[in-house]
């Protein structure tokens, strides 16, 4: 407090009763690391090709059954 505080503001203070002993690392703060999220006609061209294919192996499905 002395070294680190004090000379930044020297009107600061601790209360005592509320010092505890511990610390919290908020990891998402310091490791996050932010992805750059796909866009909307790349994801939706995605899934139309894959509904595309589901349906023609129903298909083949369907045929070798019949």
């Amino acid at each position: 407090m002395k070294n680190e505080v004090l000379p930044y503001a020297p009107d600061a203070w601790v209360d005592e009763k509320k010092t505890t002993i511990g610390y919290e690392i908020s990891f998402a703060k310091y490791f996050y690391k932010p992805v750059e999220q796909r866009k909307m006609s790349d994801i939706i061209a995605e899934l139309s090709a894959l509904e595309q294919e589901a349906n023609n192996m129903m298909l083949e499905i369907v045929r070798e059954i019949k």
